[in-house]
């Protein structure tokens, strides 16, 4: 890596899922509608939360972060993924594929922040509620968030500023649909193995400090919980739960694909699109079909929309 980037590769090739002409229709349409859906989803939540003075406290603030972060998680491979289905030679050029694992690693790094941000609101408020509104003001969650955005943008720095500078001479072929990192590396014309271990236990700094402090929000949430009222209990528990099923959807696939990989390749493959695809797709859904605020939020803008509508 003294040369600096002696890649004399100016594209990759993707393999994608499939290679039968039916199955890639078949998956043009299913993803496409997703797609949509996701984006629509997390439009809508962001929406509700901007508009909606009901829903103006900290765990939405943090929520609205999240449907954006999510909305961008899936946008980064799913829109080339879903065009590549109709073409013969799916292609991506050397910065495209640079800026997809930026992306990539990026988005995970400020989504596992944003959820450990969460996790530390849901910690004070269920076990320090005389204190929340003074420990979660305005400031210190715009200063939250701001963290967030920061150790993603660091942590993907860390991996990109080594990624651009590998000798990159062929062969080209990544199997998968996105220049996914550890395929990527496979490619570069030298001995990659202490730098793909040096990369994942890049990640797994990042995923598991998230994962401990994760852990031990929920872990003091669950013991405040039990000491609680049933009827408080039961409430706290079914926050706690939406966000706990969101940690595990999104920590799951992440650990396989970068900081414990499997090295199966139709694993691999399903691993990615579960984290990119349905990971962003699942979040709005839990976070709105198991809240009543956010269904009453719904049902406002609905009864507005309505009352607007007739007026005109």
């Amino acid at each position: 890596m003294d040369g600096g980037n002696q890649s004399i590769v100016s594209e990759f090739v993707l393999l994608g899922l499939g290679h039968s002409w039916d199955l890639q229709v078949l998956h043009f349409m299913i993803f496409l509608t997703l797609f949509l859906i996701i984006v629509t989803g997390n439009i809508v939540i962001m929406t509700l939360i901007i508009t909606d003075p009901h829903l103006h406290s900290p765990m939405y603030f943090f929520l609205a972060n999240l449907s954006f972060v999510d909305m961008w998680l899936s946008s980064n491979t799913t829109p080339k993924m879903i065009s590549d289905f109709l073409r013969e030679n799916k292609t991506i050029s050397f910065a495209g594929c640079m800026s997809q694992i930026f992306l990539s690693h990026f988005i995970a790094g400020l989504e596992m922040v944003i959820l450990v941000v969460m996790a530390y609101d849901r910690y004070v408020a269920i076990c320090k509620p005389l204190h929340y509104s003074t420990v979660m003001s305005l400031h210190r969650c715009m200063w939250l968030v701001v963290a967030a955005w920061t150790v993603g943008f660091v942590h993907a720095m860390s991996q990109i500023v080594v990624i651009v500078q590998l000798p990159f001479c062929g062969p080209r072929e990544i199997d998968s649909f996105f220049c996914d990192r550890p395929l990527v590396i496979n490619l570069a014309c030298m001995n990659s193995h202490k730098l793909k271990v040096l990369m994942n236990v890049d990640c797994g700094v990042v995923a598991i400090t998230c994962f401990i402090l994760l852990l031990i929000s929920y872990t003091h949430i669950l013991i405040t919980v039990c000491q609680n009222s049933k009827t408080g209990a039961s409430k706290a528990l079914s926050t706690c739960t939406a966000h706990i099923t969101v940690v595990v959807l999104f920590f799951g696939p992440c650990i396989f694909i970068y900081v414990w990989p499997l090295n199966i390749t139709w694993m691999d493959k399903f691993l990615a699109v579960f984290y990119s695809v349905f990971t962003p797709l699942l979040n709005p859904a839990i976070y709105t079909l198991r809240n009543k605020e956010m269904k009453n939020a719904i049902k406002r803008f609905r009864s507005y929309y309505m009352d607007f509508k007739g007026n005109n």
